[in-house]
């Protein structure tokens, strides 16, 4: 059942009071409307600055305004007198349903009951949810989903149609082009795809599929708005990221799963990935790239500012980060180190009360039920601090290990550090580095480089192989130090996670030799 046959089976029904939650007033209003004619019943429309009008009314117009209706109670009793089937819309009414307005609570309650024995409905419509427990049984509430891929089409043709005419503008759009805007616009309102639609259009007199880019700005601001989340704009790919082959194979062959072709293949848009290992291989890259290669919005979830000082608020702002996130589908959530971010939610009774374990069930119920296509990449260094709850089947796709890069990794982290800083790489004895730093994570290899660049720098020379192995011969790589974490950390993810680097045949192969030597 779609969204306007349930609103109108709810009004044949006499359920007295709808409330609808959504931004786009007009997009309901349409829809009650339409519904209205239908049924042959007449429409009123409330606000505090006109009153009850004829639903339409120009904000302009003055002769059908009432001054006397604007106050919420008169509005309400005017409910009650009228006499012929009609649905009474009123426009961000929330502001009244709170305990300082007892009178209109109370009013508001009895007209339900008078409602529910007459061809007259309430509709109200908010962008926020504002319920007091006395109307709890006679409120029926319902969100108003955003545009659907055919909504947004349908825009998309309106505005080519009306900009058509202008010569100076260029349609550029053939089907993928056309598939990839309406992809990035998927979670914006019609408003707001309206709008960056046209800036596009004003701002390069053409439209094309390469626009992706001004769509995800319009859903920054939407992120920014919010507070919760952070919106991370990169240029990493995985042409950036040394080794790992494993898990970037995985993830180039889900490229293409929030796609048309995807969902009439029957395909089901993926959930997302752990990844494990030590510190400084690349999980967190790994996650910035994802986001270039499938271009799609990057969101970061800090945990640390979803804890309020309030009973609940903590709970209800992973509900508000959560649905932030779902109104920009699809979209990437980056949950970088949840080990540290859930640790000690086993034991939150005694320490906060209970407010870490209510926040990770409140995650963790969300990874399991959620539909929208959203791609969670949640990265973690010490399995210790990991509630088991998390590495369950269902919640997540899969679970990576990422290692200290292998020789032939290092050789190729080196080579991408050298063209990054525009220093030819033939230059360069690429297969002694990579000897030289066995048991180096890709983050202390680019800070050698780094090293060697400050050295050269100040020498006034430039970096050679043997200014970076004297940089590499003076670090001393965090293998060395946390020797016994990481090999338990090895040890852990041995026939429980799969190695980002070696394919599964290959990871077992050296398995069995190691156990025979």
């Amino acid at each position: 059942m779609n969204f306007q046959a349930e609103i109108e089976t709810l009004i044949r029904a006499r359920y007295p009071i709808l409330y609808i939650i959504s931004s786009e007033e007009m997009r309901v209003q349409n829809v009650v409307v339409e519904i209205a004619k239908k049924r042959q019943k007449k429409v009123f429309e409330w606000s505090y600055s006109t009153g009850i009008v004829p639903a339409g009314t120009s904000i302009q117009s003055h002769k059908n305004r009432s001054a006397a209706t604007k106050d919420p109670l008169m509005a309400l009793e005017q409910v009650i007198e009228q006499v012929e089937p009609a649905i009474f819309i009123f426009k961000d009414f929330h502001p009244f349903l709170t305990k300082n307005n007892f009178a209109i609570v109370r009013k508001l309650k009895e007209i339900a009951l008078h409602l529910k024995n007459s061809f007259k409905t309430i509709v109200l419509i908010s962008p926020t949810m504002e319920i007091p427990t006395e109307l709890e049984k006679e409120v029926t509430v319902l969100n108003y989903p955003l545009p659907s891929r055919d909504d947004l089409s349908g825009l998309l043709d309106k505005i080519i149609e009306d900009v058509v005419q202008f010569k100076q503008v260029k349609i550029d759009l053939d089907d993928v082009g056309r598939e990839r805007l309406l992809s990035a616009a998927l979670g914006l309102t019609l408003g707001e795809a309206e709008n960056v639609f046209a800036k596009i259009i004003v701002k390069d007199e053409r439209l094309s599929g390469d626009d992706v880019n001004e769509v995800f700005a319009e859903k920054q601001q939407i992120i920014r708005k919010s507070g919760l989340l952070e919106y991370y704009t990169t240029e990493d790919s995985f042409s950036n990221i040394g080794g790992l082959a494993v898990l970037k194979d995985w993830l180039d062959k889900r490229a293409a799963a929030f796609s048309s072709e995807a969902r009439a293949f029957g395909l089901p848009a993926p959930k997302g990935i752990l990844m494990l290992g030590v510190q400084g291989c690349g999980k967190s890259l790994c996650a910035k790239a994802v986001s270039n290669q499938w271009q799609l919005p990057l969101l970061r979830f800090d945990m640390g500012r979803m804890f309020g000082s309030l009973v609940g608020s903590s709970e209800e702002n992973v509900r508000r980060a959560i649905a932030v996130a779902e109104s920009v589908a699809p979209a990437i959530l980056w949950v970088d180190e949840i080990d540290k971010a859930f640790a000690g939610s086993q034991g939150s009774g005694q320490t906060d009360g209970g407010t870490t374990a209510r926040v990770f069930g409140t995650f963790l119920t969300w990874l399991s039920e959620k539909t929208a296509p959203v791609f969670v990449v949640a990265t973690a260094n010490d399995i210790s601090q990991l509630p088991p709850e998390l590495l369950r089947k269902g919640r997540l796709d899969e679970i990576f290990f990422v290692d200290l890069p292998s020789l032939e990794e290092r050789q190729e982290i080196f080579r991408i550090h050298i063209r990054r800083h525009n220093r030819a790489v033939e230059k360069f004895d690429v297969a002694a580095l990579g000897k030289a730093s066995t048991d180096f994570s890709g983050a202390e290899i680019q800070e050698a480089i780094n090293s060697a660049l400050y050295d050269a720098f100040y020498d006034k020379g430039d970096i050679t192989t043997e200014s970076i192995l004297a940089a590499l011969a003076q670090t001393v790589p965090l293998a060395k130090t946390m020797d016994e974490q990481i090999n338990r950390l090895r040890s852990w993810a041995e026939g429980r996670a799969r190695n980002a680097s070696v394919p599964r045949e290959a990871h077992k192969a050296s398995t069995v030799r190691r156990m025979e030597l």
